[in-house]
């Protein structure tokens, strides 16, 4: 199947541009998160909701933000980097946070896991809250205002995407042949 439209090979490069770009940001997350602490205690798994987020504010507000800033910026940018990847501009934007939020939740959830297996590190429910909410507030903030901003430099409306698969774009009519007798 071929691309079609003069934005097709921009897409192919902006899709590109967002593997390459989430890869490496998954890889930078995998090293901060999964490396092994040299410590001399670790506190117990927190699986409680919002417990961690409860401690961090009594500690104060300057802690308390440096600590929730982490655990929301941690992850926020996939929620631009995804739908970059995916590269599509004519999509909707309640499926794409909601195909956003829970692709950043299920890396989450495999980071919290992997976790386990690391010394010095532990479970917390509230990062999972936090990355995932991050996630959407990074797509929110973005995405929509991207997407339409591509889609106005393309002169394209709402259900004119650039890359859309030939297959699901009209031809016209099916040319006719004119019957033509068998011999007898």
């Amino acid at each position: 199947m071929q691309r079609h439209g003069s934005g097709g090979s921009a897409v192919i490069r902006f899709r590109a541009a967002g593997l390459i770009l989430l890869l490496a940001h998954l890889v930078l997350v995998g090293w901060l998160t999964l490396r092994p602490l040299d410590v001399m205690w670790v506190t117990a798994a927190n699986l409680e909701p919002l417990a961690g987020i409860k401690a961090d504010l009594a500690m104060g507000p300057v802690e308390a933000a440096r600590r929730i800033g982490e655990g929301l910026l941690l992850l926020a940018p996939l929620g631009v980097l995804l739908p970059m990847a995916g590269g599509r501009l004519d999509v909707s934007p309640w499926a794409s946070l909601a195909r956003t939020v829970l692709a950043g939740a299920l890396v989450s959830l495999g980071i919290e896991l992997l976790q386990t297996a690391v010394p010095g590190r532990v479970v917390d429910v509230d990062a999972l809250l936090l990355n995932t909410a991050g996630v959407a507030l990074a797509h929110l903030a973005v995405v929509p205002a991207w997407r339409g901003r591509l889609r106005r430099r393309h002169g394209l409306g709402r259900g004119q995407g650039v890359g859309v698969l030939r297959d699901d774009v009209s031809q016209g009519a099916t040319p006719r042949i004119p019957r033509v007798g068998i011999a007898p």
